[in-house]
């Protein structure tokens, strides 16, 4: 049987579908891996996020680091595979999209925000730290490019920050416990495109696993839970998760 017919039969029979996302899915979208090469931690040194709290200069340079490289990622298009995912969730087969990713291209494809778990946060907006305000960018970038002025909220003073998870920065309790939970009640662990070795968002996966459900992985090469699965398909995401779901 063809890998994508053996992932189409998982889908089929299962009743609820947690889909864990990684890095892999949207590099067919053009948003380069932050770890490979060419991503921007190959290029930048990661600023903490005690030096980004303590540091007017680090927050600075986090905003600069923003603005240079954002514009991939906000032109970037859902793939094949975001649209299988969202696809999923219309037909009721899916109840929570967890996502290592930072892009928003599951909302993009059109998964409700409700159904989407973002274990990093988002990187197409700002919050505050303090009060928890949403930003949108486009203020903060004019004002930035005019003079690296540094964003203070406009309801609080608190310290803005775009809405990911940096080093040192804990992680958010309340995803965690949504996507804790999601992989508790499913039973199939849909895993596309990470690598598995970044925790404690990897322990997801393997929760669902020991609560009884299946595991399948599709990622482009081995993960460290390759031996855990019910089926490991290596190769391109979008295709093959297009293929099994039906859409184009």
């Amino acid at each position: 049987m063809n890998d994508y017919r053996k992932l189409k039969t998982l889908l089929e029979a299962a009743r609820d579908i947690m889909v864990f996302t990684g890095a892999g899915i949207s590099t067919e979208s053009g948003i380069p891996d932050f770890r490979s090469p060419g991503g921007i931690w190959s290029k930048y040194r990661p600023i903490d996020f005690s030096e980004f709290m303590t540091s007017e200069e680090a927050r600075r340079e986090s905003w600069r680091r923003k603005f240079a490289t954002d514009t991939v990622m906000l032109q970037a298009e859902p793939n094949a595979g975001h649209r299988a995912v969202a696809r999923l969730v219309e037909l009721g087969k899916c109840s929570a999209v967890v996502t290592q990713n930072v892009d928003g291209l599951h909302a993009k494809a059109g998964v409700p925000q409700a159904r989407i778990v973002e274990l990093h946060g988002n990187a197409t907006y700002a919050t505050c730290l303090d009060c928890g305000q949403r930003h949108e960018l486009a203020a903060i970038r004019e004002k930035f490019q005019r003079g690296e002025e540094l964003p203070d909220c406009v309801q609080c003073g608190g310290i803005v920050k775009t809405a990911t998870i940096s080093f040192g920065q804990a992680m958010p309790v309340v995803a965690m416990a949504r996507a804790q939970e999601a992989a508790e009640r499913c039973d199939l662990c849909l895993v596309m495109g990470s690598s598995l070795v970044v925790y404690p968002a990897a322990a997801i996966p393997l929760l669902a696993k020991r609560r009884g459900a299946q595991l399948a992985i599709v990622n482009r090469e081995a993960t460290p839970q390759d031996d855990e699965a019910d089926l490991v398909i290596h190769g391109e995401i979008g295709p093959t998760l297009a293929a099994a779901v039906g859409v184009n």
